[in-house]
C-alpha cells in the first residue's frame, strides 16, 4: 500500500498505476470470480469482515482469474510484483537463454485494424489528394495515390497496442462480461493520440478507438478502430 502524498512512487509503480485505470478497472479483475454466498462488505460491515474480505482478495487472490495469481514463496523473504499487467507480460516471454528462444514466435492472438476515416489531409496534388493507408504492426503511413508518379507519403504514426493486449489478456473471455472500460492509452507528448484511447468490451468484443495525428506532415488526422481476437476464439 502506497500513500500518494506520504510515499515516494517509482516510474514504474506509476506507470502500472496507470495501466490498471483506477480502482473501478482494478476490482473488474480483482473481484471478477466472487463466488456464490460471498457478498462485498458494505460501509457499515465489522473490521474483522472487512479484513478477511481484503486478504481472500489481495492475500488469497480468491477472487482473480487462476491463471493470473501470483503465489508468494514461504520459504524466504520475496517481493511480489508491482502490477498485475506486469505479470501478465511476463507470461508473455521466454524462459531460458535468448540462444535458445531466438527465431521462436509465440501467437497469442488477431488482431483487427479498421481504418474508420482521414481528417484535415494534407493536398498532394492540383486541389485535393488521393489518400490510402498502410498497416505494419504497430505502425502506420498514410499515401496519396499517383498515377503517373510516385506516390507521396502523407504522414504516419505510431500505435502502441499494449495496452490492449495487456487489458484483453487479463479479463480472459469477454463474453462474460459486460459493456465496460477495462484499459487506457493516455495522450502524451510522446504520441500521436489526440486523445486518450480507452480500450473497451463492447458486445463481447473487446475494441479500442484511436484517433491520432499525423506526424512529419503539415496536417492531418487519421482514426481507426481496433479489435483484439485471442486465439481461442
Amino acid at each position: 500500500v502506497l500513500s500518494v502524498t506520504l510515499d515516494e512512487w517509482s516510474e514504474e509503480e506509476v506507470d502500472s498505476m496507470i495501466e490498471v485505470g483506477g480502482n473501478g478497472s482494478a476490482n473488474s479483475i480483482y473481484e471478477a470470480y466472487i463466488p456464490q454466498g460471498v457478498s462485498k462488505p458494505g460501509p457499515d460491515a465489522s473490521h474483522e469482515v472487512r479484513a478477511k474480505f481484503i486478504r481472500a482478495k489481495y492475500e488469497s487472490q480468491e477472487f482473480l482469474k487462476p491463471s493470473l495469481r501470483i503465489l508468494s514463496s514461504s520459504s524466504k523473504k520475496h517481493s511480489l510484483q508491482s502490477s498485475l499487467s506486469k505479470k501478465i507480460m511476463d507470461s508473455f516471454g521466454h524462459s531460458g537463454s535468448s540462444e535458445n528462444s531466438e527465431g521462436m514466435v509465440e501467437f497469442i492472438g488477431l488482431l483487427k485494424a479498421k481504418v474508420l476515416r482521414g481528417a484535415n489531409l494534407a493536398v498532394r496534388d492540383m486541389l485535393s489528394s488521393d489518400p490510402y493507408v498502410v498497416l505494419t504492426l504497430g505502425h502506420q503511413q498514410v499515401f496519396d495515390h499517383d498515377t503517373f508518379s510516385a506516390d507521396d507519403i502523407m504522414g504516419e504514426a505510431e500505435i502502441e497496442i499494449q495496452s490492449m493486449i495487456t487489458s484483453a489478456t487479463a479479463f480472459g473471455d469477454p463474453e462474460m462480461f459486460g459493456n465496460m472500460q477495462i484499459g487506457k492509452w493516455l495522450k502524451s507528448g510522446d504520441n500521436a493520440l489526440l486523445e486518450d484511447s480507452t480500450v473497451n468490451i463492447v458486445d463481447g468484443k473487446v475494441k479500442q478507438f484511436v484517433s491520432l495525428k499525423l506526424q512529419n506532415v503539415e496536417s492531418g488526422e487519421m482514426y481507426l478502430e481496433l479489435e483484439w481476437i485471442p486465439l481461442d476464439q
